[in-house]
């Protein structure tokens, strides 16, 4: 599984690219492959105001149903509408065509609670080494 370095991690499997005032928002590699074949997305709408570790929407894989977390608080800006035609962009390129939405963070960015790439590959190896 692949966690580039330049992004941070929420524990409930998101990643987030802070440039400025602005974060990316997204899925993680280990999440896309857990879900399987992803077919629906549900974002939100541009102009949502998000709280960090709070729900934002939910991905549908032929698996299962999940619950879509947000790493940071601010405004949607931007949601990525070629998820509604192309969901399974999620499973091809998580962290670029997959991209999920893009939010104007509300203050300073507060980057306690998130993790960088190493601890959450670490995180992800221990909870597989859990499951068996």
């Amino acid at each position: 599984m692949y966690f580039p370095d330049n992004l941070l991690y929420h524990p409930e499997h998101t990643w987030v690219r802070v440039e400025g005032d602005r974060a990316t928002v997204g899925i993680t590699d280990h999440a896309q492959k857990a879900l399987g074949d992803v077919v629906f997305v549900e974002l939100p709408k541009v102009g949502r105001r998000l709280t960090s570790g709070g729900g934002f929407g939910s991905v549908e894989s032929t698996k299962s149903v999940s619950e879509l977390f947000s790493p940071v608080a601010g405004e949607v800006v931007e949601v990525n509408a070629s998820l509604e035609d192309a969901p399974e962009a999620i499973n091809d390129d998580p962290y670029g065509a997959g991209w999920m939405i893009a939010v104007r963070l509300e203050s300073e960015f507060d980057a306690s609670g998130l993790l960088e790439a190493e601890a959450y590959r670490v995180r992800v190896s221990e909870g597989a080494a859990d499951s068996e």
